[in-house]
């Protein structure tokens, strides 16, 4: 299994980067989170258009799923028009506020052209481009959002999403082989919790016991502890 990041900026985009994409690679590819800029560095990996099995999606702020709607529309009248469809996991739910926000913006009628649209359940495992996914439900804000634990026969890799802190996350992290976890914060929220500080994401760490921690979705204005690895767009994880 190797991980490219193909963005990794939080809800605000860094100089240059785009945001959430994570493309999985096996037997399969599979891509995690599809925000903005996700898709034009795809198309530019892929020689024209995503080459993906599967796209799975952790919750429904636009930083996360935001280029589903170019993906649409590449697919409907694009250079996508002649690709297979790629699976779409979604959350609980996720059909529904997709088709609402297609009416809104005028995506819905190539929704089911472009994907294999279906829903995942928390805590229920299901397979994806050739790989084990098993979604845990985490806290973000009042958003419904769900870590994804990502196994094949021979390594796991665990990614927060978006999250602030909960016991879940140390159960999604535990041994696995690589932990993407996101540190959006200078320091702890003091009311409502939807992200996690530098100390949370290590604390979350060695509570699981993970392998490797690579930070994700921090702004590039954030300085980090130099022995805590960050994730940088274009980087190739090898688990």
């Amino acid at each position: 299994m190797r991980v490219i990041v193909i963005g990794c900026s939080p809800a605000w985009p860094n100089a240059g980067g785009a945001q959430s994409g994570y493309l999985v690679e096996g037997e399969g590819r599979l891509l995690l989170d599809c925000g903005p800029g996700v898709l034009a560095r795809l198309r530019e990996r892929d020689g024209g258009w995503p080459r993906v099995d599967a796209v799975a999606i952790t919750h429904f702020h636009l930083d996360h799923w935001g280029d589903l709607v170019p993906w649409v529309f590449g697919a409907s009248f694009g250079p996508g028009r002649d690709a297979g469809r790629p699976e779409l996991w979604l959350p609980p739910g996720g059909r529904a506020r997709l088709d609402g926000y297609g009416e809104q913006m005028a995506f819905g009628p190539g929704i089911d052209h472009a994907f294999d649209v279906r829903e995942y359940s928390d805590e229920t495992s299901f397979g994806a481009a050739g790989f084990d996914v098993l979604p845990v439900r985490l806290d973000h804000y009042s958003e419904e959002t769900y870590g994804l634990r990502v196994s094949n026969h021979r390594s796991t890799l665990a990614y927060s999403g978006d999250t602030g802190p909960s016991p879940k996350l140390a159960e999604l992290a535990r041994e696995a082989d690589l932990f993407l976890c996101e540190a959006t914060l200078r320091e702890p929220e003091p009311d409502e919790r939807g992200h996690l500080s530098e100390d949370e994401a290590v604390a979350a760490f060695r509570d699981a016991a993970a392998k490797r921690l690579v930070v994700i979705h921090r702004p590039d204005e954030l300085a980090l502890d130099p022995s805590v690895e960050r994730a940088a767009d274009g980087d190739v994880l090898t688990l």
